[in-house]
């Protein structure tokens, strides 16, 4: 038996007046998901527990089966696990993001989070400017992936608190600033950043008008300890992703993490390298997560048209190819389709609805509702609950 999870990050949504009150999946062409679905048990679930933040990192930790109440230390040090940082005990990791934030003095305003998705080899020649200046014997910067970085705190204090930028979108940013014991530090390296992306721009005339202000630090954490995937499940597996936190869970988690060139974890991304990798690794394994981060990103852009694409390349080259591989090349397999959180256009952050999920046996080609269409509103006219998300991998798996 193979199984395949395809986890739509951020796709679920709220109805909008500028789609007669429809949400963005609701109005995206879905046949293959909706042919699907006809033949599946759908239901809702929730991945995000009750007192913890929505965000990929509770919820895709909740995906892969690790209850995130017990497992969950934080996000950076997650995608610190990708990127090969070796942490220790007394280490503090933060995401590093660069961002773009406009305006003067006390009237600064978050504009965009991930500075224009900046690509990756722009982006390390600006933290490769920084890093002479901020490195020291207390902080260490990493380069990351587009503007997604990390910076070690050594023996770092833990409980400042933080803000994600994509929650602050549009908002004036001096509330929302590193605050607790020992945050000046940081808030005078995100200030000494800022005056050294002048420069490098400055020094730079290609890159004079770049979209990055700033950086940002937020998602704290310790190096979490998690049981292997394989000794809970008794099976071995890989994941497929553009973003180090995913990567990171599946190194922690002791999956194959298989990188695909031209993966951006956006529109241009590679689904076809992303569906061949997947379906290559069921020769060796039985199971295999594939991560689209699309839907979150253009969630968080409040971009309803660019969801809506990011939605139908998710249906026709992702659910539609996979499904197609799997027919003809095993008799026995699975399919599981699910978000995380849902990212809505109109929020432009992450909230905490129950999402739509459905799992498809190509043993039981069987449902447990009427419904003839994948979206939200079908998804909760089934009796199917789940209250603690990470026990839908165990259903899947079952």
């Amino acid at each position: 038996m193979k199984f395949v999870l395809i986890q739509a990050d951020g796709m679920p949504d709220r109805p909008l007046k500028e789609l007669g009150n429809r949400t963005p999946l609701e109005a995206a062409i879905t046949p293959f998901m909706d042919s699907l679905v006809q033949n599946s048990i759908m239901g809702t679930v929730n991945h995000i527990p009750e007192g913890m933040d929505s965000g990929s990192d509770v919820g895709n930790l909740s995906i892969l089966g690790y209850d995130p109440k017990e497992f969950f230390t934080g996000r950076s040090p997650l995608e610190a696990e990708s990127i090969g940082i070796n942490l220790k005990p007394t280490d503090i990791s933060y995401r590093c993001n660069l961002v773009r934030i406009s305006g003067k003095e006390k009237d600064r305003f978050m504009e965009d989070h991930s500075a224009g998705h900046i690509e990756s080899k722009v982006s390390k020649e600006i933290i490769d400017f920084l890093k002479p200046e901020l490195d020291n014997d207390e902080f260490e910067l990493h380069h990351g992936v587009s503007y997604r970085h990390i910076l070690v705190w050594k023996n770092g204090l833990s409980k400042i608190q933080t803000t994600p930028p994509h929650d602050i979108l549009e908002k004036n940013i001096m509330q929302f600033l590193p605050r607790g014991e020992g945050a000046e530090k940081l808030q005078e390296l995100m200030s000494k950043a800022r005056q050294l992306i002048m420069d490098f721009k400055d020094k730079t005339p290609e890159y004079k008008y770049l979209d990055c202000s700033d950086i940002w630090l937020w998602g704290q954490g310790v190096r979490p300890q998690i049981p292997s995937f394989k000794s809970i499940n008794g099976i071995g597996g890989s994941v497929i992703s553009a973003v180090d936190l995913i990567k990171g869970i599946g190194k922690l988690a002791g999956l194959d993490v298989l990188n695909v060139e031209g993966a951006t974890g956006y529109l241009d991304t590679n689904y076809k390298g992303k569906v061949d990798a997947a379906i290559q690794s069921l020769k060796k394994y039985d199971f295999t997560m594939i991560h689209i981060e699309a839907p979150d990103e253009t969630g968080h852009e409040g971009d309803y048209k660019k969801k809506i694409q990011a939605i139908n390349d998710l249906d026709s080259k992702v659910i539609g190819e996979v499904v197609h591989r799997l027919k003809a090349e095993y008799k026995e397999y699975k399919v599981c389709v699910v978000s995380d959180h849902p990212t809505p256009v109109e929020l432009r952050t992450h909230s905490y609805e129950f999402v739509p999920f459905m799992i498809y046996d190509s043993r039981n080609e069987k449902s447990n509702h009427d419904e003839v269409l994948f979206n939200e509103k079908s998804a909760l006219k089934s009796d199917v609950r789940i209250n603690d998300g990470h026990e839908l991998l165990k259903i899947f798996l079952a």
